[in-house]
């Protein structure tokens, strides 16, 4: 489902990834990290598209809104168990929304 974003500008976290093998917990860690990232300050949506390479974007309202997030104790957890068990590689890009449209 595409994210139903505010009028620009705002901004986008994008997390690419390469899994490990095995499931190992992350389908559930996944969901919860994803009902508990609707449910920060400024949070405005979120797409993801997993095949080799997974693509999740969050869309936030603020880059202070982001830093909380990825400062929340639950995220910590989740951000670490990535890097021990489910993670073969990622890379986090910040960036400024400053136009969208859509058809």
């Amino acid at each position: 489902m595409i994210a139903n974003t505010p009028a620009a500008p705002y901004y986008a976290v994008i997390f690419t990834s390469l899994r490990t093998e095995g499931e190992n917990g992350y389908n559930a860690m996944s969901e919860e990290m994803a009902a508990l990232a609707k449910q920060q300050e400024g949070y405005l949506g979120i797409e993801s598209a997993r095949n080799e390479l997974g693509i999740t974007v969050s869309y936030w309202r603020s880059l202070e809104d982001i830093k909380n997030w990825k400062a929340n104790t639950q995220h910590l957890f989740a951000q670490r168990q990535g890097r021990e068990k489910w993670y073969e590689q990622y890379k986090v890009r910040i960036c400024k929304v400053e136009r969208d449209y859509e058809f």
